[in-house]
Order: structure tokens, then sequence, then C-alpha cells
């Protein structure tokens, strides 16, 4: 089956199923408060990237249903409404700008993409963001693949959609050094090796030497599942880590499906 097939016919079959196909801390906020949450409920920016307030919060209190009954009368993000009446009201309870009242489009599916991905497909207008999860059999096959994933590595992938067909995937996730976390954006093009179009930094804060890393320009071209490790305890081998992490977890959700 062709790419632009199989992953259209994947992403729309995970939208009509996102109980059973969302991340695990997604299903669980769907069972406290009976729908599905953007990303954006525990990230600033989408799947992948920093938590914001509701989503430490979240953390803190130990990342299980228990979690919520924890932070419910707490006001994580500073607008005067406690976080459960935020959620029963359908508002995002990580963004001040979010009220029962005026929401927001944090829930449609144009919110639920975070702007530097849409910045780098200006032209689409269709998305259809996929939720990637890892069952133990996908994480024995990505050791085979030489990636090092767990099920923390569950993320959102998004998919572009131009004359009904995908171009390409896009993907926000963590890089981990010496204990401090940075964070990539990574989009790829539909071909069925997920060839690398681009990768960028979109938060070094804690790690500021990953944002001078010539490895970004020389991955390009390349495909994300195959990409090279280099050994030793260096940024670039973090990077490069992270990258084949990505790339696999998009061959095990999109190019099996």
């Amino acid at each position: 089956m062709r790419l632009s097939t199989w992953v259209l016919t994947a992403a729309v079959l995970t939208l009509q199923s996102a109980a059973q196909a969302a991340p695990a801390y997604a299903r669980l906020y769907k069972q406290q408060y009976g729908y599905m949450p953007s990303c954006n409920a525990c990230h600033t920016e989408g799947g992948g990237s920093p938590l914001g307030p509701f989503g430490k919060a979240f953390k803190v209190s130990g990342k299980n249903l228990a979690a919520f009954a924890l932070i419910a009368a707490a006001d994580s993000d500073g607008d005067g409404i406690a976080n459960a009446i935020e959620a029963q009201g359908k508002s995002n309870p990580d963004d001040k700008a979010s009220t029962p009242k005026q929401p927001g489009m944090w829930l449609d599916t144009e919110g639920l993409i975070p702007k530097e991905i849409r910045a780098i497909f200006p032209g689409v207008l269709d998305w259809v963001p996929q939720d990637a999860t890892l069952s133990p059999a996908d994480l024995a096959t990505a050791k085979t693949m030489g990636a090092t994933l767990t099920a923390a590595d569950e993320n959102t992938i998004y998919i572009p959609v131009q004359n009904k067909r995908p171009a390409g995937t896009a993907l926000i996730f963590p890089v981990f050094f010496q204990g401090k976390a940075f964070y990539l954006l990574m989009t790829t093009d539909a071909s069925r090796e997920f060839k690398i179009t681009k990768l960028q930094v979109i938060n070094a804060k804690d790690v500021p030497a990953a944002k001078a890393s010539g490895l970004y320009a020389q991955l390009v071209g390349a495909s994300s599942a195959g990409v090279a490790v280099p050994k030793g305890d260096t940024v670039d081998s973090a990077i490069a880590q992270a990258v084949k992490n990505a790339g696999t977890l998009l061959v095990l959700r999109l190019k099996g499906a």
C-alpha cells in the first residue's frame, strides 16, 4: 500500500478511535473528565514540548488518575478558576486565556497543532494529529532497530494533508543530555523512509550548547530511523539517538499501518 494511502487511512482511523489510540495520560484525562484533551492541557506547545503549569502539577502529583483529585482545587494557570472547574467546562487548565466562558480553540484541530509546526507548512489547512502509543512488542522491535524507546516516548505525530494526501510528518520531542532536557522539532517527507526535511531546536534553555550543533543540517535528507549514533557522551550523540528514536516511532506507528 502506498504511503499516501496508508498514512492517511491510519490517521483517520486513529481520530475515530481516539480512546484506544491516545497516549496514556490523555486517556486518564478522558477517564476523569469525559473527553479527549489537546496535548496543550499539559504541554506548552503540544505533545513533546515542555510542560506547562497544569502539566507540572499533574507530574508532581503522580501522573495517574488520583493526581487529578490532588490538583482539582488548585488554579495552575492563575486565571482564578480551579483546575477541575476548567476541565469540566472544557477550557484549558494550563492556559490563563482559556476559561469555561471563553475556552478558545484549544480543542479545535487548528488549536491542536503547535505554532512552530504550522509555520513550517504555511499553506496547509488540513491536519491529522495521530497519537502514537507503544506496546511492549513495539519496544522490543525498536530495540532491534537500534532505538532506545520506552513508554515515555509516546507522542503525537502531526500529519499535514494537501489535496487529500499526507505532505509529510512532524514531531516535537525531547533530547536528554547529562540529566537535562532540550526539545527538537523534526519534519519528514512522505516517503517510506521518512526522510528528514527539517530539524531544529525549539527550546534549549537548559542545554544552551545544543543550539550550536552542526548535526541538524547534516541530518537533513537522511532516513530518520536510520540515523547513525556516534559513541560517547556528547550533545551530538544525544541528538542522534533522540532523532533515531523519533524516526523509529514513525516507522512503528505509520509504516506498518
